[in-house]
């Protein structure tokens, strides 16, 4: 989880929504990820999508039920789709969000019927910093925005 929350770091100083994602297989890491879709003008480029895509790449498969995610952020439903589908072993994030989460809040992804592949999910490793980032850079947008 630490990669992940530098990567989100980063991609914080880069104008990103900060969420950092990492996949690993045993103790090495196969691929990372940091949300990139202002710079990549790509509104699917989360970091859990990003990172799922290079995993695959890496590893010559689109399964990677040997794999664990840590991701800073719950995965919206696009990302718990794209875990589902990728066969994710294991997902890891920190903070919930209440908000654009589908995995604890939301449609809860996983637990829904029709969903093909459940992960083991480990909620709240890292919770307090992934807050923390994402409190500071929204309030730093909200700023931004005040009349001057």
């Amino acid at each position: 989880m630490r990669r992940a929350l530098d990567l989100a770091a980063e991609a914080a100083r880069a104008g990103e929504v900060p969420v950092g994602a990492v996949v690993t297989r045993g103790e090495t890491i196969v691929a990372e990820a940091a949300n990139a879709m202002r710079g990549a003008t790509d509104p699917t480029a989360h970091a859990e999508v990003v990172a799922l895509r290079r995993a695959g790449a890496a590893l010559g498969t689109s399964r990677l039920d040997e794999c664990q995610l840590w991701v800073t952020l719950e995965p919206c439903a696009m990302c718990a789709g794209a875990i589902a589908l990728a066969r994710i072993g294991r997902l890891c994030f920190a903070a919930e969000d209440p908000k654009g989460g589908a995995v604890v809040n939301g449609p809860r992804l996983f637990a829904q019927p029709t969903c093909h592949h459940r992960p083991e999910i480990v909620a709240g490793l890292g919770e307090d910093e992934a807050a923390a980032q994402l409190r500071g850079f929204f309030a730093e947008r909200r700023q931004g925005e005040l009349p001057g």
